[in-house]
């Protein structure tokens, strides 16, 4: 069913409100994949942010036309499938780990805030872990010093209470004996 020019201008203009605010844009070719792998793919980009269509390569030009992410359009060709985030990791998370899976998921470019990335950098930045174990494994190494400071307190708190209770001990222990 093709499509005619306002409903053309609706999806140019849909993808582009999209690309504007995205950091991240990788472009994978899904020839021969079953229908109900390509579900499972969209309902994993749902579940992570990531805004993910099949589109005609003319429009998709159209739509990174003039941003940061012009320089995809030479490898708008063959049947794509275009994952768009706004997130640096997730769109290149769930094609490469999709692609994983089903070989026939053929990463062909991405774009990472304006950079061109070839295969090799999409699963490098795949690879990257995602915003919210940053930030854990950044907490992380913040309260690292404030727990271990707090440990040697309680450690030299412990040491000094026994060395407390030790001489109380022994004049519990002599005062049985005196009588």
């Amino acid at each position: 069913m093709s499509l005619n020019l306002n409903d053309k201008k609706a999806v140019v203009a849909e993808v582009s409100a999209q690309v504007a605010t995205a950091q991240t844009i990788v472009v994978a070719e899904y020839r021969g994949i079953q229908v109900g792998h390509l579900t499972q793919l969209r309902a994993k980009a749902r579940a992570q942010g990531v805004y993910l269509r099949v589109l005609k390569n003319t429009l998709a030009r159209r739509s990174v036309e003039g941003t940061a992410f012009a320089s995809l359009a030479d490898a708008m060709t063959g049947p794509l499938i275009y994952s768009i985030s706004a997130d640096a990791v997730a769109a290149a998370k769930v094609i490469a780990d999709f692609a994983k899976t089903n070989d026939k998921l053929v990463i062909k470019a991405g774009n990472y805030a304006g950079k061109p990335l070839d295969t090799a950098g999409v699963a490098a930045l795949a690879s990257i872990p995602s915003r919210e174990v940053l930030i854990s494994q950044l907490l992380g190494v913040m309260l690292a010093p404030v727990s271990g400071f707090a440990r040697g307190l309680a450690a030299l708190a412990a040491k000094k209470g026994e060395g407390a209770e030790a001489p109380a001990e022994a004049a519990a222990e002599e005062a049985p004996a005196a009588a």
